[in-house]
């Protein structure tokens, strides 16, 4: 286990606020400029700034767009008309001295896969296209495509096509692909990888989009509210305050709903927004640790368990690998013997509470099976941080620190880390991993 996040969504999410605030924790500049710069996706630039927002000097990303891909996502008037008292975001709020254009140039070129402007609607494969050329880790690129897919399921549901049928507007707009895509890499550059949300908060009324006027919150949101169990309050307020972006981010990376009983804040962000509404458009983001000196953390898992004996085995290999994608914790198979004395398996698979359901439908979609079990189940989970080691060679290796409740710490080789090593300098792995313990015990 890596950080532990907490997203505080009173004033809602959206893409912008989510990266901004993952920035005012910390994320480094220089990888998110490298990434960005390496999309092949043209029209925009990035610009990241503190801005004042109801007295708080907080951060704020822009994507900065040009006039042929402008999707008037911040235009309040286009938004919400005239006459509601409702500005847009001031940019005279902005510390003009502490801006950075984290770009080294401007997307201003055609790229193979860059935008014609606003009304090139890309589809969910165009867009894991861009994903997978991206110069970024895999685990970013398999977070940001778990959002896209998360949004590609509720527009699918909102307007009735397969997903390979749809075609992304807003969502698929450039300022929306660079958010997720930033999300995602600051995301990883943190070392994300527990993130509690316990609810998000929305606003009432109606929005305009390029399907006409849509009640807030839009279909698209309330989809992904829908099939991924995310709690959410209705305030008494006039405005959009969570986004389709902002759910799918809040949707794929969600790992628990509750705080613990009691908790170390080790640091928070706070993300401005650009709408401007009573309410400040702030997301509070919080790194935090168990309290006390506390070494292991309760958790809450589910088992689900269903038998299968007339599935293939190319079948069962694929469904395990679309489970592990999807956010399932572990998959494995039991071979078993059925009623009529039938040879089978049994697929067992282990999840987080808020990915069961999405689970259980891939489960349901790609096997034969007509019914799945499931228990809730306990566990106590150590404390666990990710830490480099340095081999006599100069080469590092990401290696797992866990700490025991009696205090004693053990370090493991992380799998991934040291076999691309191995890779690269054509060791065996066995090898590489003997390095690295031996390097720890110096």
């Amino acid at each position: 286990m890596g950080q532990v996040l907490y997203l505080e969504c009173a004033s809602g999410i959206s893409g912008d606020m989510v990266v901004a605030s993952l920035l005012d924790l910390g994320a480094d500049r220089e990888v998110l400029a490298h990434a960005l710069d390496s999309l092949p996706v043209s029209g925009f630039r990035a610009e990241v700034s503190r801005v004042k927002k109801a007295g708080l000097d907080v951060c704020d990303f822009n994507v900065i767009l040009d006039g042929a891909h402008e999707n008037h996502d911040h235009d309040m008037e286009y938004l919400f008309g005239h006459g509601n008292g409702q500005e847009g975001h001031s940019h005279e709020e902005r510390h003009h001295h502490e801006s950075d254009e984290i770009h080294t140039h401007t997307h201003s070129g055609e790229h193979s896969h860059g935008g014609h402007g606003h009304h090139e609607h890309r589809g969910l494969p165009e867009i894991l296209e861009i994903i997978g050329q991206a110069a970024i880790s895999s685990r970013a690129k398999e977070t940001a495509g778990k959002i896209f897919r998360i949004l590609a399921e509720a527009e699918s549901k909102a307007h009735g096509v397969p997903m390979d049928q749809v075609h992304f507007h807003e969502v698929g707009a450039v300022d929306s692909i660079v958010d997720i895509i930033a999300a995602a890499v600051c995301l990883d550059n943190l070392d994300i990888t527990d993130v509690i949300v316990p609810y998000v908060c929305e606003g009432r009324g109606s929005v305009r989009c390029q399907h006409g006027i849509l009640p807030v919150p839009v279909p698209a949101v309330v989809n992904i509210i829908e099939a991924n169990g995310i709690a959410m309050r209705i305030i008494d307020m006039e405005g959009e305050l969570v986004t389709p972006t902002g759910a799918a981010i809040a949707a794929a990376i969600r790992t628990s709903s509750s705080l613990p009983a009691q908790f170390e804040i080790t640091k928070t962000g706070i993300g401005a927004g650009k709408r401007s509404y009573e309410r400040p458009s702030l997301l509070r983001a919080m790194l935090m640790k168990p309290a006390g000196g506390q070494k292991e953390l309760d958790d809450t898992i589910y088992k689900l368990e269903t038998n299968v004996d007339d599935c293939t085995g190319e079948v069962l290999g694929y469904v395990m690998d679309k489970l592990m994608k999807s956010g399932a914790r572990d998959v494995y198979y039991t071979p078993v013997y059925m009623k009529k004395n039938r040879p089978a398996y049994m697929l067992t698979m282990i999840c987080k509470e808020n990915r069961r359901k999405a689970l259980e439908q891939i489960i349901f979609q790609e096997t034969t099976t007509i019914g799945i079990r499931r228990v809730r189940m306990e566990r106590t989970v150590l404390q666990r941080e990710m830490e480099s080691v340095v081999l006599p060679s100069g080469a590092e290796v990401q290696v797992k620190k866990c700490v025991l409740p009696d205090g004693e710490e053990r370090y493991y080789p992380e799998y991934e880390s040291a076999a691309g090593l191995a890779q690269e300098k054509g060791m065996a792995l066995q090898q590489v991993i003997d390095e690295c313990r031996r390097a720890l015990t110096r």
